[in-house]
């Protein structure tokens, strides 16, 4: 694994797209402080710029750097999650233009995945997360279902978990309005 991790780490500096094992599905993923980074992953999957992307993280304590006045309940929320949660967020920061939504929000989750963290941990920021898939198209339930248009068109593909054959499906999402009140999207 720490080969994979390595060979993943140097993808995303240098401004590359990643296929990845996430805890939810597979995603195509890359640094999301880089603008240009991620206009590719809409390319890679035929989608307008106008429909965000999370980002994934790898401690709470960290949503502060790329949200301004973080609710305090999210952390509430966050740990008493028993699936993978998103939360959408008001106000991001620090993060490519490209992923903030109109509205300036940003669609947060902290991965429980121990290769993703480490990923993350390594990398130092956050890494985008978007399904492997065509926009449009359902979302792979395994690796060996993602097309192969996506698989060429990544610059490296992680090889840990590409065997796991666990059905996955994508994560619960939240939203904070801005009134504080609490809307389940997905």
């Amino acid at each position: 694994m720490n080969e994979d991790l390595e060979r993943a780490l140097e993808t995303l500096q240098k401004g590359g797209t990643i296929l990845y094992p996430t805890d939810t599905i597979w995603g195509i993923g890359c640094d999301a402080t880089n603008n240009r980074a991620v206009m590719k992953v809409f390319d890679i999957k035929n989608r307008e710029d106008t429909r965000q992307m999370l980002i994934l993280i790898d401690e709470p304590s960290r949503i502060d750097q790329y949200v301004m006045d973080v609710p305090e309940i999210a952390f509430n929320f966050i740990d008493a999650a028993k699936r993978p949660l998103s939360i959408i967020f008001q106000n991001a920061k620090n993060l490519a233009p490209a992923l903030i939504g109109h509205d300036h929000t940003i669609g947060i989750r902290v991965v429980k995945d121990d290769f993703c963290r480490e990923l993350i941990r390594m990398l130092g920021k956050p890494v985008v997360s978007t399904s492997a898939n065509i926009s449009g198209s359902p979302p792979p339930g395994s690796f060996s279902k993602i097309a192969h248009s996506i698989k060429e068109a990544v610059d490296y593909i992680v090889v840990h978990r590409q065997d796991d054959v666990r059905k996955s499906s994508p994560s619960d999402i939240i939203k904070f309005g801005e009134d504080g009140e609490i809307i389940k999207i997905r």
